[in-house]
C-alpha cells in the first residue's frame, strides 16, 4: 500500500491532531461540569452538555485524523525500511 500524503504532511497532521485532542477533551470536560470561567456569564451558552456533546464530536473528528495520519507515517516509515528510492 502506498502513502497518500507527503511524510512530512502526515506526521505534522499527527502532532496537530494530538494537540488538538487533548485541548478540546479539556474544554468539553469544563462545559459539561459547568465550570464558571465558561458559563457564567449571560452571553455565555445556556446549556453546557449540549456544547460538551458538540466539542467531542470535533474529538472524534481529531482521533480519525490522528488514526489516519499516523497510518500514512507508518507506511513512509515502512517504505524506508525496504530501501525505497523516493523522489
Amino acid at each position: 500500500m502506498k502513502p497518500v500524503v507527503s511524510a512530512m504532511q502526515a506526521w505534522s497532521c499527527t502532532v496537530l491532531s494530538v494537540f488538538a485532542i487533548l485541548i478540546l477533551s479539556v474544554l468539553a470536560l469544563l462545559y459539561r461540569s459547568g465550570h464558571e470561567q465558561l458559563m457564567g456569564s449571560i452571553n455565555d451558552p445556556a446549556d453546557g452538555k449540549a456544547v460538551s456533546r458538540t466539542v467531542f464530536t470535533a474529538v472524534f473528528v481529531y482521533i480519525g485524523f490522528f488514526v489516519f495520519c499516523g497510518l500514512q507515517g507508518m507506511l513512509h516509515v515502512r517504505e524506508n525500511r525496504r530501501g525505497a528510492i523516493s523522489l
